[in-house]
Parts: structure tokens; C-alpha cells; sequence
């Protein structure tokens, strides 16, 4: 399922931590333009689409939702205002891709979007290697900050509170036009139960100040991956006599998959939620025991329980 797509010949990545490299600066906002109109037809298509399941109904809902409230961010913030936390993870991947699919009429489209990446202190090189090649693909100028920016009392603290604090600020204070930052928070992560459903909420608590835009706060586990479970029921009949008859689970298309957006690997061995390698694994809910004991993890579109989604993490 996770076709390898061609880069366009766009990349602007900063890194700002100790050992900082150059910024590169280099694009094509008719490439951007060009990449928006498809996922703009993409998504225009997926919502009129005369869906079969429930849960499919419930994410294109989801889907007209999460539209309006980047729509009103984009009415509230000029384009460079705005930037993105994005990490690789499936529910910023969402994000991301919604946010684009409004811009291919966007009257000063630059050739790059802004966008923050906070990497853990332990970071999977697969998470990195497809944030960094997606932030590519999807024409995102990425400043990644480590929160450290060579401080030792700040070393190794990876995404923590105090690490994610001082990495927002940086990025702000080398980003002072930066207003709105683009989340991918839903309600049931750490600390999304405290945020509003209007989509827009200021920081506070001592972090730097900036306006967060959360589109996909209501979206449910199953409505990120839209696995929309479902029977097959088939019929074994010899000699025109019913012999037996069973049902097997099948599982409907979903978001990320029905609209052939590849994610990172690791979802398809088991992982439901990515942090660093010293605190992630293989959710335990997807665990599979052969008969010659043999342990593998089903895909992560196969979860269901918003409940369960961070089974796989120490915190």
C-alpha cells in the first residue's frame, strides 16, 4: 500500500539545535500550486463519494469540519502567519494534507509552508526518514528544534514539557512573524480533553504565546485510519445442501489509505503511537501468537478503541 512517490524538486529544512546547519532554500510555488490542486480534487472527490459505511459517513463529516476551521484560520492568518507542528505521525499527516488541499487558489502561495519538527531524544530513523523526505514531498519549510539548542540542564529531555516549551520558543523567536501553529491534537492525547471543540485556543501555562489551530480535535482513533469493521459471510454448499456457514472480519477503506497518502512504515508493524525509541512499541492490543510462537503485530489500521491507541507507550 505504501507506493514510494516521486519528490518535487522542493526542500527547505532548518535545523536549529547544537550542531545547526544552513538553511536550504530552494522551490517551486507552481509545484506547491500544482501538488494542492490534486489533493484539493482528491478530497473534493472523497466527500462526494457515496459511502457505504457508518464510519465513513462519520469522516466525511469529520472531514467537512476539520475544512472549516482551517478555512478560518485561513481567514483569520496571512499564509506566512502560519505555520505547522508536524512530526510524521498519522494524525498531523491528516492535518496536513487537509490543509493543503484549500490552498491551490491561494493568491501569494510561497514555494515552501512553514512548519516546526520536535524530534524525541531517541527518535526511530524511520519516523525521521519519512518526516524529513514527506516534509518534501508536501513542500514544508521544516525548522526541526531539539529543545536542548545546547543547554544541559535541557540535554536529552526529548519531547517533555519543559523540551517542547523551549523549542516553540526558539522557533518563535527566529520565526517572529509566526502567529498560528497548525496542531494535530485530538481529544484523547495527553492533554486534548482540556482543549476547546471551536478548533482555536491560545497557549498558556507559561508556554510561548502563540494561537494553536487543532482541525482534527474530534477525530477518533478509527476516523484517522477509518477502518470501518465489518462481516463477510460465506457459504459452503455441497450438492445444494448448506454444509456450513461463517463469518470473517473484513475491514472497510480508510482515510489516509482510501486516498493513497503513504505514512510511515512503522503503523503497519504494529505501532498506533509514535515517540522515541526508549518509550514506544508494538501495541500489545495487535499482538498476534502463531502456533509455533511466532510473535507479529497486525496493522495499526486495525485498532479500533480510541482507548487502546496508546497501549504501546510508556507514558
Amino acid at each position: 500500500m505504501n507506493e514510494t512517490a516521486p519528490d518535487p524538486p522542493s526542500l527547505a529544512i532548518n535545523l536549529h539545535s547544537s550542531g545547526a546547519q544552513p538553511p536550504l532554500q530552494n522551490g517551486d510555488s507552481d509545484s506547491l500550486r500544482s501538488l494542492c490542486t490534486g489533493l484539493h480534487s482528491r478530497i473534493t472527490a472523497f466527500l462526494q463519494e457515496d459511502v457505504q459505511t457508518e464510519t465513513l459517513r462519520a469522516v466525511q463529516a469529520q472531514t467537512k469540519k476539520s475544512l472549516a476551521i482551517i478555512q478560518q484560520a485561513l481567514d483569520r492568518y496571512s499564509l506566512p502567519s502560519l505555520s505547522l507542528s508536524y512530526n510524521g505521525g498519522k494524525d498531523c499527516l491528516v492535518l496536513l494534507i487537509l490543509y493543503l488541499s484549500l490552498l491551490p487558489t491561494h493568491p501569494s502561495l510561497p514555494s515552501a509552508l512553514p512548519a516546526i519538527y520536535i524530534p524525541p531524544s531517541h527518535p526511530f530513523d524511520s519516523v525521521t526518514a519519512f518526516t524529513l523526505s514527506s516534509a518534501r514531498k508536501y513542500h514544508l519549510q521544516l525548522d526541526i528544534h531539539s529543545g536542548d539548542d545546547g543547554n544541559p540542564q535541557m540535554a536529552g529531555k526529548g519531547k517533555g514539557g519543559a523540551a517542547m516549551k523551549e523549542a516553540f520558543a526558539q522557533y518563535l523567536r527566529r520565526n517572529t512573524g509566526i502567529e498560528a501553529i497548525f496542531v494535530g491534537t485530538r481529544r484523547t492525547d495527553p492533554h486534548g480533553g482540556m482543549l476547546s471543540g471551536e478548533g482555536f485556543d491560545v497557549t498558556d501555562g507559561g508556554w510561548p504565546r502563540f494561537m494553536r489551530v487543532h482541525p482534527v480535535i474530534e477525530w477518533h482513533y478509527v476516523e484517522v485510519w477509518a477502518e470501518a469493521a465489518m462481516e463477510l459471510r460465506l457459504r459452503f454448499v455441497e450438492e445444494g445442501t448448506l454444509v456450513e456457514e461463517v463469518l470473517i472480519p473484513v475491514h472497510d477503506t480508510q482515510f489516509l489509505r482510501h486516498l493513497n497518502i503513504p505514512y510511515c512504515e512503522l503503523y503497519d508493524q504494529g505501532y498506533t503511537s509514535l515517540g522515541g525509541t526508549n518509550d514506544t512499541h508494538p501495541n500489545p492490543a495487535l499482538k498476534v501468537e502463531g502456533s509455533d510462537g511466532e510473535v507479529r503485530y497486525r496493522p495499526a489500521y486495525e485498532l479500533e478503541e480510541d482507548r487502546e491507541e496508546r497501549l504501546g507507550r510508556d507514558w
